[in-house]
């Protein structure tokens, strides 16, 4: 039976969302679909590629456009639907985050955030780099969260979940000090 790229992707998906990106090979994959792991080469000329594509299919998936507003209520919406899409998936998170910082792929996270820092009074170097940072917050604490439910699931560690959400405490934080910067700008 042949396949086509989607069919690889969505296959990818759900032996990521089944098994954890560390058993995400390409002879398990291979063996979902029923082929040899060369036919997967046919799609895709490694690993990373694939893993690039199904970081793009997780954000295409949870990322929609943010709603009309002020700079500072976009960028915590863009941040918020980020994470959301990243925690969706069982290492969706460390996923992304890998391939990004690789220049693979997942693009769509830094460009949604970075769109919502539009007409903020920043200069272009200055929202890259404000854009970067809320990124590094999403990334970091969606791979945290996700590790401790992992490591909680296994045993690994004692404990549930923590309870205390901080994420929208910190990305507030991090906000405000975009804004501060913003002001002062506007100020000199």
């Amino acid at each position: 039976m042949r396949h086509h790229r989607s069919d690889v992707v969505e296959h990818a998906i759900a032996v990521l969302d089944a098994y954890g990106l560390a058993d995400l090979t390409m002879r398990r994959l291979a063996s979902e679909l029923d082929v040899r792991p060369s036919a997967l080469y046919h799609h895709f000329a490694n690993k990373q590629t694939l893993l690039a594509a199904v970081a793009d299919e997780l954000l295409a998936r949870g990322l929609r456009p943010v709603d009309e507003g002020e700079w500072d209520v976009r960028l915590t919406q863009a941040a918020s639907q980020v994470r959301d899409a990243l925690l969706a998936w069982r290492d969706g998170a460390e996923l992304v985050a890998t391939v990004h910082a690789f220049g693979l792929g997942g693009r769509a996270a830094y460009d949604h955030v970075a769109e919502a820092l539009e007409g903020c009074g920043l200069d272009e170097q200055w929202r890259a780099t404000a854009a970067r940072t809320v990124l590094h917050l999403v990334f970091g604490h969606a791979t945290a969260e996700q590790t401790h439910v992992q490591a909680s699931s296994a045993g690994a560690i004692d404990g549930e979940v923590a309870a205390v959400d901080d994420f929208s405490d910190g990305l507030s934080l991090v906000v405000a000090g975009i804004r501060a910067e913003v002001d002062s700008r506007r100020a000199s």
